[in-house]
């Protein structure tokens, strides 16, 4: 007589989408932080003639307390 083992839930497609939704994504980059950074540099013939950098912490007030960030008062 053999036994039935429960079998173990069948493990997510690699691939596979989850939806989810816009407040759920924002909620999660205010908790953990997120940083932003990037350059941007106008050339004509080799001479760069504009360069625009950008650099963003975008965070909720209690993570970047957390963190250490020094916030205005």
């Amino acid at each position: 007589m053999s036994s039935l083992a429960p079998s173990a839930p069948a493990a997510p497609e690699v691939g596979a989408q989850r939806d989810v939704a816009l407040i759920d994504l924002v909620d999660r980059l205010l908790a953990g932080g997120v940083v932003l950074a990037g350059d941007i540099t106008l050339a004509i013939a080799d001479i760069d003639l504009v360069y625009v950098g950008l650099r963003a912490l975008i965070s909720s007030v209690g993570a970047a307390e957390r963190a250490g960030v020094a916030l205005p008062r």
